[in-house]
């Protein structure tokens, strides 16, 4: 075939907007629509299938990859996610499943409009867990969860929600378990603040477990949050682990489809508040 024939001619055109089209594609799948924040300590990072400090590997169907479901990495990059998320955020401890890949599968789909959804691993279990006052305006963890936010919305998504699991660190002492409730309310202002979003959806989770004696007293603290859009769900009753501290896989899957009912729930109440009050 003559290299100048107009068959040649076309077949290079269509190679060449095939290559601009998936190169299209992908930058537009490279970077989250709508970010949600993942922070608190071992339960968010995920325990799930985790024995003696191995992960056994399982990934449940509502926990598996979606092309429209993104991470953002310790090195402030985005990867398609996958189980464990919090690998490489929560390194001194073995990750297995969490609840955030359940929670954006489910989110994705029965609104997938929402779509590419980034999700931000920040939650620090370690071998000791973390407790609230840790995660106060000034201390590391709470500057690590701003930095990979800044990070997160850098070409252009917006952080859209929060999601917390934390507590059963601070059931150890009738100080910090009595501190609870203030702490959380100053946590989730400042950063509602320090994200520039004073109404920004957050749906925390009531424990089910505790290092210590004061778990009713932590539950009932996050049981007693009444701030607007901030959400709380309960985890009492759900399987835990040998350990009686973890949630197992099927629970995590379950907790994950919780949180994404909530979540949806505020993103329904802003969408009508949006409509509400535009011209």
């Amino acid at each position: 075939m003559a290299p100048n024939s107009p068959i040649s001619s076309t077949t290079m055109l269509a190679f060449v907007c095939l290559v601009l089209h998936l190169t299209n594609t992908y930058a537009s799948l490279s970077n989250a629509k709508t970010i949600i924040i993942l922070a608190g300590q071992s339960n968010m990072s995920g325990r799930g299938g985790v024995q003696n400090n191995t992960w056994d590997g399982v990934v449940p169907l509502q926990s598996q990859p979606n092309p429209l479901i993104l991470r953002l990495t310790a090195n402030l990059t985005w990867v398609p996610a996958h189980e464990p998320l919090h690998t490489d955020i929560d390194i001194h401890a073995t990750c297995g499943v969490g609840p955030g890949m359940s929670f954006a599968n489910s989110v994705l789909q029965r609104h997938p409009g929402l779509g590419p959804l980034g999700l931000v691993p920040c939650a620090v279990g370690g071998p000791m867990g973390t407790k609230i006052s840790e995660w106060g305006k000034r201390r590391f963890l709470y500057k690590q969860v701003l930095m990979s936010a800044k990070a997160a919305r850098k070409n252009g998504g917006s952080v859209r929600g929060v999601l917390w699991f934390q507590g059963e660190s601070d059931t150890v002492s009738e100080v910090d378990a009595r501190k609870y409730k203030r702490r959380l309310v100053n946590l989730f202002s400042n950063l509602r603040a320090d994200l520039g979003d004073p109404l920004l959806p957050i749906v925390h989770v009531a424990i089910t477990s505790g290092q210590g004696p004061y778990i009713e007293t932590v539950r009932k603290a996050q049981l007693g949050i009444k701030l607007q859009n901030v959400k709380c769900v309960d985890a009492k009753g759900l399987p835990l682990l040998q350990d009686k501290l973890h949630l197992s896989t099927p629970a995590q899957v379950r907790l994950g489809q919780m949180l994404a009912d909530a979540f949806l729930m505020q993103e329904h109440v802003a969408s009508s508040s949006d409509n509400t009050s535009s011209p």
